[in-house]
């Protein structure tokens, strides 16, 4: 039963392999949290892992299906995409952000981890003086872990002191060697759950243009800015993106939680018009195809995987169409996570936790997949392994590049009474003995 004693808890922590747990990875964290559960005989609750709460689309499902009994499985997928997926991946673009992009540009990778890795594998070869690839923190740890992987040298800040007009001094710093090839982040903010404002986006496009960066735009949880109302395809508000800003962007387009596809790995990168065209001396040299697009196909991709899963591409090219045509509204499905966030927030705030990025502008962020959370003065580290004593799993602020501390609380997992009553109890026990 929970909480548990702290030897216990650096017993497992030991046979994890662990030994900061501020460093650990998400799926260490999940190893943990097991090892901990069999000593405990009792259940986490889990806000570290953002898997998908809700069911699969289920026209999704059937048009695999269908595929898979067509005989698709015995075929090689074309490395650029069906053409159903890269037609309607387009349309779905145009209705849902406003935003041409040609089919040729919208390239099917075995989600957007994929799409992100090889993106950057292509990035540093365009220009052997650009090196660096720069992350606006918070973000998602594994994306740092590809860049590193891959051979590019990370810069980064948190833009916790950075939003607004300030974001632009920001970026003209950290640009100023001209040595960037690429900026990503995430929109909606994972962990964070903050949306960048048309003003901070205007000035990523504006400042990236000026020093030749490709920003690469994360939108894993598109439409989940549940203060708005992003469903109605083709009419706005339409879901803000830097694509408005600048002409060479690379956009990732993910089926893992706007459809809940998350265990086919089917995603798509979108390569603005202009990139895809543009040709670089760099990717001559190092694969014999100058252009930006080809090169990425035929160059990065057919070497990565060969192309992807020809059947999830089925699903995704009917997922998109059927919100594009109004018959999957993604958005209505994915505002249950609107909903649990809400009511875990409050929980949170009942037991002396505070939210630690809690403004887009003038604005509290919104409800949804993630926030942070503080308590304190406790230190990441001190918070995160306390919540672990009370069996409640997360990650660390410092885990995705913030400077803050706190941790990230994810509420996928949280779906029904019992893990909302359970929770509750918990944080009232950890406040009770904490405060």
């Amino acid at each position: 039963m929970f909480p548990i004693n702290k030897n216990m808890l650096d017993e497992a922590m030991a046979s994890s392999g662990i030994t900061d747990m501020t460093k650990a990875t998400i799926r260490q964290i999940c190893s943990l949290a097991a090892l901990v559960e069999d000593k405990a005989s009792d259940k986490f609750i889990h806000l570290e892992i953002g898997n998908p709460g809700l069911p699969a689309e289920i026209v999704g499902v059937e048009a695999e299906c269908q595929a898979l009994r067509s005989g698709v499985a015995n075929e090689y997928p074309d490395i650029a995409g069906i053409p159903a997926l890269k037609e309607n991946g387009s349309r779905f673009v145009k209705a849902f952000l406003d935003v041409d992009i040609n089919p040729e540009g919208l390239i099917p990778t075995v989600g957007s981890m994929q799409g992100s890795c090889t993106i950057m594998m292509l990035l540093k070869e365009r220009d052997p003086k650009k090196d660096k690839m720069l992350f606006i923190n918070p973000g998602f740890p594994a994306q740092r872990s590809q860049a590193k992987l891959v051979g590019l040298k990370e810069v980064s800040f948190d833009i916790y002191e950075y939003r607004g007009k300030k974001l632009e001094a920001k970026l003209e710093e950290m640009m100023a060697a001209d040595d960037v090839t690429g900026i990503l982040y995430s929109n909606p903010n994972n962990p964070a759950w903050t949306n960048l404002t048309e003003e901070e986006l205007e000035i990523i496009g504006r400042v990236s243009k000026k020093h030749d960066v490709v920003v690469l735009e994360d939108l894993a949880y598109l439409g989940m800015d549940f203060r708005k109302d992003f469903s109605r395809p083709g009419e706005p508000p339409f879901v803000p993106t830097v694509a408005k800003y600048t002409d060479e962007y690379v956009l990732f387009l993910s089926a893992s939680k706007i459809f809940s596809y998350a265990g086919q790995r089917i995603a798509l990168v979108g390569i603005s018009n202009a990139l895809f065209n543009r040709q670089f001396e760099g990717l001559k040299d190092f694969f014999n195809i100058p252009g930006f697009g080809r090169a990425y196909v035929f160059g990065v991709l057919y070497a990565a995987s060969s192309g992807t899963s020809h059947s999830a591409q089925y699903a995704l090219a009917a997922m998109m169409k059927g919100a594009v045509e109004g018959t999957v509204n993604f958005v209505e499905s994915c505002r249950e996570y609107g909903r649990r966030g809400e009511r875990v927030m409050k929980i949170f705030n009942d037991n002396g936790f505070n939210v630690v990025y809690a403004i887009d502008g003038d604005q509290p962020i919104s409800n949804g997949f993630f926030f942070t959370a503080g308590y304190g003065d406790m230190t990441s580290g001190e918070l995160q392994t306390e919540l672990m004593r009370y069996g409640v799993s997360s990650i660390s602020l410092p885990s995705t590049g913030s400077e803050q501390n706190g941790i990230r609380v994810c509420v996928s997992m949280i779906s029904d009474d019992k893990d909302f009553d359970t929770l509750e109890e918990r944080l009232r026990a950890f406040h009770k003995d904490h405060q």
